[in-house]
């Protein structure tokens, strides 16, 4: 029936632009051939009558022609808009294109054009840019776009193309850009495109390309641009490279790229280098530090080691930033002459005295450098003990942060019997203090124990977490005045206006608890997301407090920072600066609307759900267990976790990050004696910053995975409180079926995804255990969801769980560690297993455990996933 409509109207626009023929401007002549051509392109596109009007004259007034003697060359609707009619059927439509014959551009990128790319596109031999970028083109690439010999450019960046690249580009021998980023390619690079002798920009990022780097590549003497980032590329980096004496920028990062980084030293005018997220190690060639133009070096998280070299004598590069971090580079810090913007030295092993450059513009967290306690912008160094192993492990000297060794004699101390004396009475009087104390202990469990038989304990303190705390990290002291100039750009106010339309209502994203954000795009191209804080109505140091984060703190599952604005005219507004994540969040990107107009939502298919856990667990596990003190972040829901354009998680709303409260032993002995400040609910009535709340937040999002409930993590109110607990009863170590009562009923999974999702349940409810102290690490839990069949699958988990006290060194047992035996509970049949739980769950516990009642043992004939044991292993029950 549409296509029966789409004919008509191309009969009649036909007929109409006959009748109007004699309005085209005289002297134009135009063929009979292309008018009709282009009547059917804007007709199977659906093209609205402002940009092509049906009685205009195509070379002279429709938007986007250019003609040459009557014949069309160039064709651009790039950001064109359908019609209503022609956006509810959008498809991969140009079959009239191969009508016009003198046709050297097609550009029609950011026009949806869903569809694969037809073959006979091949044939259009005059072509020369053909710009598909971001119009939704799935499928393979034909190989029939190698005969496009004189194609220029080529870019089908930010589609959905699969496959791999067809050899016949190797023809393509004046292609000079080529652009295959953000899509779904794979397969190793072909060899043949070291024939593209005339390449000037190769990108490849963001792909699934494999094997090694070609070494080919390094014959392309034009190339400027080369970037294969984000892809799986192994191997090591070609020393090839070393001949683009043009090449501008090198990209290699997050790969799994191995082995030295060659000399490269023919890179004459390479401005930036990226090869960070690698696995590449050995020392960094001098030749990197000894280039005039480059102005971004990016090498960390790798494995590369080493003494720096002493470059002062290397020629200035104003503005030049240097990432080094998380690496094992040691000895001292070498001179350098470079006026750096930013330097990033943190997370590796430099010993020795704190140059003056690195006071200002430089980050040197985590290494074993001496006397920086006093400096505002350092954190905490690595222990002596770290140091001390690192260096004798590689049979080198340590400067133990310019103290005397252990092994150096020390000078013995005078001895004379008014010494002894002090010795003995100080001894005596600790002996007394120690003496008293322990009596006063003795007293304090006494009466709690009888407390707890009269049944006046007070256990309400250890139900599960309420809403993320107002109470802020500490502020900067009254009068410490806070260098932020080295951290990201710089912005000025017109800047951030020009990025966001002047806060246009149309770029506000969200209306933030610590300040709104807008999506903006720098005059370079670059989309950014801009913060902008009320400090009247917000809290005023906030933003300090997060600048100072980023300051310290540096890893690539946290939101990337950008920059800030602090001084501009209105001194009651300052403006953090971020890159913005293409999939949003994951409160809206868990569902999202289909590209049609219609109303249904695509749904995200398992394993991209779990891909996100996993990443949020890591960024989690860094804050937690890498950082010194552990960092909490307090705000742990969908829409904290941010998603890049391949669901890579970066978490954000950090503005609530602080240290850890107390010390662990302090904490232990509190809870011993059962304070009321060991709960979350601290002394204020808050939350408490502790690892412990995060775990129980991100319980909730792993439950929002698994059911597609969207708002859990988000809600702390009664309801959503009875709904855990209704939805909790469904977990059970041994019945895999009881699962697919709450599991998400969008998700498409096999048996074996099924036991993936089980297992995540599973972690979920060991987060959510209401005593802070049973929750599982969350290094336990990534080890978890990375391994998650190990976490249901007989062999490893059968005698674990209940050995979980006992074997407190394997993940798994420190994760099921949470889930309490009961010695008088058998095992049940998974018809009764959800009455039996619910039977469970509604008991409370009071000074002696009481049975938590059987069922007959046998079979009901369900599958082999229902376990049978003699004991069933149940969570503690919700106390009131």
């Amino acid at each position: 029936m549409v296509q029966q409509q789409q004919g008509r109207v191309i009969f009649f626009c036909f007929v109409f632009f006959l009748l109007f023929d004699s309005t085209f401007e005289q002297g134009v002549s135009f063929s009979f051939a292309e008018k009709f051509a282009l009547l059917q392109l804007r007709s199977s596109l659906g093209l609205r009558a402002k940009e092509w009007p049906v009685k205009g004259n195509p070379c002279l007034d429709w938007t986007g022609i250019l003609c040459e003697n009557g014949r069309v060359t160039k064709i651009n609707i790039s950001g064109f808009k359908r019609t209503r009619l022609g956006s509810q059927t959008p498809q991969f439509s140009i079959d009239a294109l191969q009508n016009l014959t003198f046709l050297d551009s097609f550009n029609a990128s950011n026009f949806a054009l869903p569809g694969n790319i037809p073959e006979w596109l091949g044939n259009l031999a005059s072509l020369k840019v053909l710009d598909l970028k971001s119009c939704s083109i799935i499928g393979p690439i034909p190989p029939t776009l190698g005969n496009l010999t004189s194609l220029v450019t080529l870019n089908l960046s930010n589609n959905g193309i699969t496959g791999q690249i067809p050899s016949s580009f190797g023809q393509l021998s004046h292609l000079s850009t080529l652009d295959l980023s953000k899509n779904k390619l794979v397969g190793p690079i072909p060899a043949s495109f070291g024939s593209l002798q005339n390449l000037t920009l190769l990108d490849m990022s963001s792909n699934f390309f494999n094997g090694a780097i070609p070494p080919d590549i390094g014959t392309l003497l034009q190339l400027k641009s080369l970037n294969l980032s984000d892809n799986s590329l192994i191997s090591s980096i070609p020393a090839q490279l070393g001949n683009l004496s043009n090449l501008v920028d090198l990209d290699l990062s997050s790969n799994s790229l191995t082995g030295v980084v060659p000399e490269l030293g023919g890179l004459r005018n390479l401005q930036r280098f990226t090869v960070e997220n690698n696995g590449l190690s050995g020392s960094l060639p001098d030749a990197l530090w000894s280039m005039p133009q480059l102005q971004l070096l990016d090498v960390s998280a790798n494995n590369f080691t080493g003494i720096l070299p002493n470059v002062s004598s290397v020629v200035n590069a104003t503005g030049a930033v240097f990432n080094l971090s998380q690496n094992m580079f040691y000895g001292n810090l070498p001179s350098l002459n470079r006026r750096f913007s930013f330097l990033d030295l943190s997370g590796n092993y430099f010993e020795g005295k704190l140059p003056d450059y690195a006071r200002s513009n430089a980050s040197i967290n985590s290494n074993c450098l001496q006397n920086v306690s006093s400096q505002r912008n350092v954190s905490s160094q690595r222990s002596r003990s770290e140091c001390a192993s690192f260096y004798s492990e590689r049979g080198l000297s340590f400067d133990n942060f310019g103290e005397p060794n252990a092994t150096e004699p020390l000078p013995a101390p005078k001895s004379n019997k008014k010494s002894h004396r002090n010795v003995i009475i100080l001894a005596a009087v600790l002996g007394s203090v120690g003496l008293i104390a322990l009596l006063l202990i003795c007293i304090l469990l006494l009466i709690f124990c009888t407390r707890k038989r009269g049944g006046t304990t007070q256990r309400a303190t250890e139900v599960g977490p309420g809403p993320a705390s107002s109470s802020p990290p500490p502020p900067p002291g009254p009068g410490v005045s806070l260098n932020f100039s080295s951290l990201g750009d710089a912005f000025t106010y017109q800047q951030i206006l020009q990025a966001t339309g002047e806060f246009n209502d149309a770029n506000l994203m969200k209306h933030g608890h610590s300040g709104d954000l807008f999506r903006g795009i720098l005059e370079g191209g670059t989309l950014i997301v801009v913060k902008r804080i009320d400090v009247n109505s917000a809290r005023k140091e906030a933003y300090l407090s997060e600048l100072d984060f980023f300051s310290k703190v540096s890893h690539s599952r946290l939101v990337p920072f950008m920059g800030h604005c602090l001084d501009n005219e209105n001194e009651n507004e300052k403006f953090l600066v971020y890159k913005y994540m293409p999939n949003g969040d994951l409160s809206s990107s868990l569902f999202r609307k289909n590209n049609s107009d219609d109303d249904s939502l695509q749904s995200l298919d398992w394993i991209t759900r779990l891909k996100i856990a996993i990443g949020a667990a890591e960024g989690l596990s860094y804050l937690h267990h890498e950082c010194n003190p552990p960092l909490v972040h307090r705000d742990v829901q969908a829409s904290s976790i941010l998603l890049d354009d391949k669901f890579e998680v970066r978490l954000g709303s950090l503005n609530e990050v602080c240290a850890q409260e107390g010390d662990s032993h302090q904490n232990r002995i509190s809870r011993l004696l059962r304070f009321p400040q060991t709960s979350e609910q601290g002394a204020s009535g808050t939350p408490s910053a502790t690892c412990a709340y995060d775990v129980y937040c991100f319980g909730k999002v792993l439950l929002e995975l698994v059911t597609g409930k969207l708002g859990i993590s988000a809600s702390n109110d009664a309801s959503m409180k009875e709904w855990l607990d209704g939805t909790l009863k469904y977990i059970s170590i041994y019945d895999k079926e009881l699962v697919t009562n709450i599991v998400d009923p969008s998700l498409i999974i096999d048996e074996d995804l099924l036991e993936e999702v089980w297992a995540m349940a599973i972690v979920a409810r060991s987060c959510l255990n209401p005593k802070p102290s049973r929750r599982p690490l969350m290094r336990y839990i990534l080890k978890a969801l990375e391994n998650p069949l190990k976490v249901v699958r007989e062999e490893h988990t059968s005698s674990a769980r209940l050995r979980a006290t006992s074997s407190r060194s394997s993940w798994n047992a420190a994760l099921f560690g949470s889930w309490r035996s009961s010695s008088d509970v058998a095992a049940v049949p998974a018809a009764a297993a959800v009455n039996k739980l619910e039977a469970t769950s509604s008991l409370k516990q009071s000074g002696t455990t009481g049975s938590q009642g059987s069922g007959p043992n046998g079979d009901n004939g369900h599958s082999s996933s229902t376990r049978r044991h003699s004991k069933e292993i149940f969570p503690e029950p919700h106390e009131e």
